[in-house]
This record gives C-alpha cells, structure tokens and sequence, in this order.
C-alpha cells in the first residue's frame, strides 16, 4: 500500500445551508441560514436538474438529497473542463446512520393498515440502506464498485476509509464518496421521548448559548470527489481518519488525538484549526470543552452543528466546511469560536455521535 496524497477535487452538499460551489466561493458562509426551531431541514433544490421528470415522483426524499449532492459533486469536480465533459466515478461509497427512514415508516405503515395484504413493492424496495448509492450508480450508468456502510455515527468515516484504501491500493484512481442522513417527522416524535432534541424552539446561532438537555435535529447530504491527483480546483488532500468506540476519560481521546497525530509525523502544535461536532447539549459538549481546555488549549477553534444539526453523518458537511476553509484560506465568522489562525495547512475535524462513535479526520492542503 502507497501513501500518495489524496486531494477532494470536487464537493456537493444538500443541507440547511446554502453552500455556492462550482468554483465560487466568495460567498461562502457569509449569509447563513438561520432558524428558530429544534429541526434543521435541508433546503431542497431544483431536483428537475438532476433527475428525470419521470423518476422523481417514485424517489424517497433522501434519495432525491443524495441524487442531487452526488451530481452537484460530479459537476464541480468537472470546473474547468469541457463543458460537455460528464464525470463517471470509478467507484460509489457511501455512509448512512438510518438509511432511507421515510420509506421505511412508509413500507411499515401499510403492512399495518393493510393486515399485511395487497403491499405495493416501491416502498420496501427503496427502504434499503444502499438505495441512494445503487440510485446514484443507475443514473450515471456507473457499474464499478458500490457500497453503503451503516455504522451509526461513523458511517461516512468507514466510507471514507475504505476510500482511502481502495485509492492507496491502487484498485481506483478516482472515488464518489457520501454522507446521508434524513430527518423524518416519526423519528423526531421517538427520538425526542428519548432526550434528544431541545424541548423549546431555539435561534440556530444562539445553541451553544441555551442550557437545554437535548440538541437540534438535522439532515443532509454531502459528497466528496476523491482523486489521486491535484488540480487546479483542488480544495484540500484528506490525509487521515480514524475512528474509535465509547472512550473511559477525556485522559483517553487526548492520547488518541496525539497517536493519531503521530502516526502522520504531526504534533498538536502543527494543527491550524480543530473544527468540533459542538452542539448545545451539556452532557455531550463536556467532551469537546475538556479537550480545548486541555490538548487544543493554543489551538483556533471553530464549530458546525449550528448550521446542519446533529444528525449521524454530519461529519460529512463538517469535511465540507473543512475543505471549503482551507481552499479559501479563511474561517467564516459564523463558525469562528476561538482565534484567527494566519494559515489553514491542517485541520482537524473531532466529532462524536451521542457520546458513543468518536472520529478524527484530518485535512490538508494541498
């Protein structure tokens, strides 16, 4: 297995934010989206331009998100070539905590109202977890390699991994990569008997001000280009992930952040800005305010629940907003907590879902 860089030559993303790509960046973050509930729903875009007429009426909504955010990446990695250049990805990958929820809940709601008798087939077809993944594949005419992980919060870092490895293999020299996650009106019903979110509404800029159990619910979905060579687009490289399970101490993720570190022949000193999965729920951020009291004490922090909402593959905007940062060397002030680092060369994204699935994942510049 080589080690040659891997740079992120192309990014689409379907969130609550609206994020200008295809080359333009001069507005990135400056106006956000913001919102005075407990749920951050994607804004939904033009999904004639992706899709044929014919299609969208039979598609989940999630698999809409993900249609458009995979071809919303196809087309920014192509700035700057032919106009009538098409990208076929060698290879699809993608991460979901959920899956396709609404067809699910859809599949399920009809086999009880129906006593299990004359089921229509579309909606448990399409309630599978590698739907948005075999969607994306049908449409682009792309019979290479497809695969969907499902591993709660650290779905889209196992997509990334195996990424990663595939490409230093040498068995791709290109790869799509994904993070998708909805947000449906059943699961906020349950999972808030459960804790999870915010029983009072909220401004979406003030979380981290609100003292609140519980945090804000939100979606997205969030593609990245992978290739094996560096262009002029080229936002960043992806130099590592790694992922762990339920630490004792925060003692513990500090000496995991300095291996992992290590391992890239870096020191805490060499990271430019840690981006944190912060998200305004006291009993989860404790683990994010340990860590900047401690090992990123001098390092410039920034933060992004606020802007997508806690959802299991949020780390997937997180790279988004990571990439987008180092390709314009700046920190939009809506992310900004601590310090105005004079260079983005490193950024460390730290993230944890529920306490549970921790990650790091490392960016570069290319």
């Amino acid at each position: 297995m080589n080690n040659n860089p891997i740079y992120i030559n192309g990014i689409g993303n379907v969130s609550p934010q609206k994020m200008v790509m295809n080359g333009n960046l001069s507005g990135f973050l400056a106006e956000p989206d913001v919102y005075d509930n407990n749920q951050l729903r994607c804004i939904d875009p033009g999904y004639r331009d992706f899709i044929p007429a014919e299609l969208i009426r039979r598609m989940g909504r999630i698999i809409k998100m993900g249609v458009a955010a995979s071809k919303l990446c196809l087309r920014d990695a192509a700035t700057g070539l032919d106009s009538t250049t098409e990208i076929i990805p060698e290879a699809i990958i993608t991460g979901t905590g959920l899956g396709c929820m609404e067809d699910t809940e859809k599949f399920l709601a009809s086999m009880i109202n129906n006593k299990e008798e004359f089921l229509t087939p579309t909606s448990f077809i399409q309630s599978t977890h590698n739907t948005v993944a075999g969607q994306i594949a049908l449409l682009l005419k792309c019979h290479g390699y497809n695969f969907t992980f499902v591993h709660r919060g650290v779905s889209f870092e196992s997509a990334l991994l195996d990424a990663m490895t595939q490409m230093q293999l040498e068995e791709f020299s290109n790869v799509l990569v994904g993070g998708t996650d909805e947000l449906t009106t059943n699961y906020f019903a349950i999972t808030s008997r459960l804790g999870y979110w915010k029983r009072k509404p909220i401004r979406s800029l003030d979380l981290l001000q609100d003292n609140q159990r519980g945090t804000v619910a939100g979606e997205g979905a969030a593609f990245l280009f992978l290739e094996n060579k560096k262009n002029a687009h080229t936002y960043a490289s992806l130099s590592a992930v790694t992922t762990f399970l339920k630490p004792s101490s925060g003692d513990e993720i500090k000496q995991r952040l300095t291996d992992f570190l290590s391992d890239n022949g870096l020191t805490l000193q060499d990271i430019d800005l840690a981006l944190l999965g912060l998200n305004g729920d006291p009993r989860g951020d404790r683990v994010y305010h340990e860590m900047a009291g401690t090992a990123l004490q001098e390092t410039p922090l920034a933060y992004f629940k606020h802007l997508c909402g806690e959802y299991h593959t949020a780390s997937a905007f997180a790279c988004a907003v990571g990439a987008m940062s180092i390709k314009t060397q700046s920190v939009p002030d809506v992310i900004r907590l601590s310090g105005n680092p004079a260079r983005l060369n490193k950024v460390l994204i730290y993230n944890h879902f529920r306490e549970n699935n921790h990650s790091f994942i490392l960016l570069s510049r290319p």
